[in-house]
C-alpha cells in the first residue's frame, strides 16, 4: 500500500472520528441551551453555555487541521451543524431582545398610567359624574350640517333638568359646557348626569354621539401585551384607546 494512500485514509479516519465527536458535542450543546432556556439565564447556566461554545471552536479547529486532502469540501454534516449552532444562538439572542422590549414597554405603560390618575379626560359616553360646583363640558358629533342642535341634561333620577341649545351647527364636532344649574338657574346637587344630544333631520329628532369630560380614578396595566384599562368615574373601565383627549 502506497504511503500517499495511507495518509489519505488516515485523514478520513480522523475526519470520521471528528464528525462523531462533533455529533456528540452537538447533543451536549443543544442540551445546555435547552437547560438554560428552561431554568433562566443564571450565572451557572451562562458558564455552561460559554463552555459549549469553547468546545465547538476547538472542534472547528480540529476539523480544519484534519480535513481530508482528497475531499477538502466533504464537510456537509459539519457545515449543517455549524448553521444549526448559529441558528440556536440567534434564537436565544432574539428572545432576550424581545424580553427587553416587553419589559421596556411595561415600564413605559406604567408611567403613562400613573400620569393619567386624577386627570380629566374626554371619553365617548352619555353619562358622567358631575361636580356641579365646577360644571362639566363635552362635545357632540354632527354628521351633517344642522339648523338646530341641542343637549338634554338628566339628573341622577332620570328627570330632565336642563336643555342646552347649540343652535345651527356645521358638520363635525361641536363642544358645549354645562354650569351645573337647572333650567331656572338653580344649582343642582353633584352626581351622575346623563347628556342626550339631538338634532332634527327631515323633521325627525335624531340622537347624536356625545363625548363627555370625566376623571380617571385608576389604571390597570395590560397583561401579555394587552391594552391598558382606565377606570373612569361614573363610566367604568375602558381601554386606553377610547380616550378622546386628556386634561380637558
Amino acid at each position: 500500500m502506497s504511503p500517499s494512500l495511507i495518509s489519505a485514509n488516515s485523514g478520513f479516519d480522523t475526519t470520521s472520528k471528528f464528525m462523531s465527536s462533533l455529533s456528540r458535542n452537538k447533543g451536549e450543546t443543544s442540551s445546555k441551551i435547552t437547560d438554560e432556556t428552561a431554568n433562566g439565564a443564571d450565572s451557572k447556566a451562562k458558564r455552561r453555555d460559554e463552555l459549549g461554545k469553547n468546545q465547538f471552536l476547538k472542534l472547528l479547529v480540529t476539523q480544519m487541521n484534519n480535513q481530508s486532502p482528497l475531499q477538502p469540501q466533504a464537510n456537509g454534516e459539519f457545515i449543517a451543524q455549524l448553521a444549526q449552532f448559529s441558528t440556536v444562538e440567534g434564537i436565544e439572542n432574539l428572545n432576550k431582545n424581545v424580553k427587553a422590549l416587553l419589559d421596556g414597554g411595561k415600564a413605559s405603560q406604567a408611567l403613562q398610567g400613573a400620569a393619567l390618575v386624577g386627570k380629566n379626560i374626554i371619553v365617548s359616553t352619555d353619562k358622567t359624574q358631575v361636580n356641579t360646583a365646577e360644571g362639566t363640558k363635552g362635545a357632540v358629533t354632527i354628521p351633517n350640517a344642522s339648523a338646530n342642535v341641542w343637549v338634554n341634561v338628566y339628573d341622577p333620577a332620570g328627570k330632565l333638568v336642563n336643555r342646552l341649545d347649540l343652535g345651527q351647527q356645521p358638520a363635525g364636532v361641536s363642544s358645549f359646557k354645562w354650569n351645573g344649574n337647572d333650567s331656572s338657574g338653580k344649582k343642582l346637587s353633584s352626581g351622575m348626569y346623563r347628556f342626550e344630544a339631538q338634532t332634527t333631520l327631515k323633521g325627525v329628532n335624531t340622537a347624536l354621539k356625545t363625548d363627555l369630560s370625566a376623571k380617571v380614578e385608576s389604571v390597570t396595566l395590560g397583561r401579555n401585551g394587552s391594552e391598558m384599562m382606565v377606570k373612569v368615574a361614573g363610566v367604568g373601565s375602558i381601554p386606553l384607546s377610547k380616550i378622546q383627549a386628556i386634561g380637558q
